[in-house]
């Protein structure tokens, strides 16, 4: 039997007068104020915007393939909107006000359905106003688990992010406009949690493999992450598995926006084992695991790669077009011009609109796409920095591989650290249709100037 037009008005009418008790259930995400103990013992709770009550947010867990439903239900003083950050997703799911969506006002709703097909570490932020947002706490985990996981004994994932509160207070230092912080390095806290606790503990068994998932959720604070009585590997960057594990025998980067997937195991004799985070001026714990009696697991050097992803195939690369972005402006190489839509301002004239930064001589988000790619093709990135400060750039509803200094192609990523004065070089698949924002992570740096975007037709 086939259904007219008319039939099918009729019954979707008809659904729309069911009780909510009779329609299907979609769970919601709600943003609203609350409040949380982020600073140690003995002082007060930390006002903070939530999605879920907690920050992070509401934890989500989806296996491979299967599709994400919830409602955002804004409660907040702002509009806002949720972008699902690394997720290649469809793009009118991706939660970027301007581009996909617009912002959900204060007291509004928004429908998120999507199918997760990558297995790994993923995370979801708000995108409207984000450098404030994100800092407030507007961010959770997304996990999606692998069909066959890895033998570990603990699943942990770990959120990184530095706040700035009033020592006297302990409340958030709302200056998210300071021109100082904009045109420097980002807004840099000066309060750490993990989980949205000070110094957080771990019970752990010596022995034991634990896999810890590390999301970094901070503004702009790029961390240098080292092992303390763990050995181990690191198994994927940004969600997608490495396609051979590498033994961590250093400190590694970990830039705003990028995760890291490590599998260690606890080889030390003392009471604790630590993650800690390399400064300048020493190490500092990060989070601490306790160790409580001893695993029978046997210390073994074997470790196996996590399953791939159904991700592209890149062939001969090096005759794909190469596209240059420059990256200008900043503290100590201040722009002198840059266009805001058709309009060419000058330095200072920027500086008065709080717009510090430029990718290819645009200081906002321009009309036309820096790359304008044909379904199905295959493209060159080449970042260049001109600027004294480091970029994470990140692509939405993609993911890319690097090109290494001597051409071979490295790991995959949705997010590229590119150092002050350092040429970095991506190959982009342009394979999930749509409008797509690029942009810097480091939040401030977007806000004022590093934004930009690509389509896929």
């Amino acid at each position: 039997m086939n259904f007219n037009r008319r039939q099918i008005l009729q019954t979707a009418a008809a659904m729309s007068l069911l009780p909510l008790s009779v329609r299907a259930e979609v769970p919601s995400l709600e943003a609203r104020v609350t409040s949380q103990r982020l600073a140690p013992d003995g002082f007060p709770n930390t006002e903070v915007w939530s999605l879920g009550g907690t920050v992070p947010g509401t934890p989500l867990r989806l296996k491979q393939g299967e599709r994400l439903q919830r409602r955002l239900l804004n409660n907040l003083p702002q509009a806002t909107s949720v972008h699902w950050h690394g997720i290649r997703i469809d793009n009118a799911m991706d939660g970027v006000p301007g581009l996909t969506q617009d912002p959900v006002p204060t007291g509004g709703g928004f429908d998120y359905e999507f199918t997760v097909p990558d297995a790994g570490t993923y995370w979801y932020h708000a995108h409207n106003k984000s450098m404030e947002q994100v800092a407030r706490g507007l961010y959770g985990p997304l996990i999606v688990e692998e069909a066959t996981p890895p033998d570990v004994d603990q699943d942990l994932v770990l959120m990184l992010n530095d706040w700035r509160l009033d020592p006297e207070t302990t409340q958030i230092v709302d200056d998210f406009d300071n021109g100082h912080d904009l045109s420097h390095a980002g807004r840099l806290g000066n309060l750490v949690t993990i989980n949205g606790a000070f110094d957080p503990a771990y019970s752990v068994k010596r022995h034991e493999r634990l896999r810890l998932r590390l999301v970094n959720a901070s503004n702009a604070r790029i961390y240098d992450i080292g092992l303390d009585g763990l050995s181990g590997w690191i198994v994927a960057l940004d969600g997608m598995p490495m396609e051979t594990p590498l033994a961590v025998s250093a400190s590694f980067p970990l830039a705003p926006a990028q995760r890291v997937d490590l599998v260690v195991d606890v080889r030390t004799e003392e009471e604790t084992a630590n993650l800690i985070s390399i400064e300048q001026d020493g190490a500092y714990g990060l989070v601490r695991f306790d160790i409580a009696g001893a695993s029978a697991r046997a210390l073994s050097e074997d470790i196996t790669a996590l399953p791939s992803n159904p991700l592209p195939q890149m062939a001969d690369v090096h005759s794909a077009p190469l596209h240059r972005m420059v990256l200008q402006g900043g503290a100590m190489r201040w722009l002198e011009s840059a266009r805001i839509g058709d309009a060419m301002l000058t330095g200072r004239e920027l500086a008065q609109l709080g717009r510090f930064w430029a990718l290819n001589g645009y200081a906002e988000r321009p009309s036309d796409p820096f790359l304008d790619a044909p379904l199905g093709s295959l493209h060159r990135i080449e970042f260049v920095n001109e600027t004294v400060f480091p970029h994470a750039m990140h692509l939405h509803g993609h993911h890319f591989r690097l090109v290494l200094e001597d051409g071979s192609l490295g790991p995959w990523r949705d997010t590229v650290l590119v150092d002050r004065g350092q040429t970095r070089q991506i190959a982009l698949m342009a394979d999930n249709p749509g409008d797509w924002l690029l942009h810097c992570h480091m939040l401030g740096h977007a806000a004022s100037g590093m934004m930009s975007w690509f389509r896929v037709t």
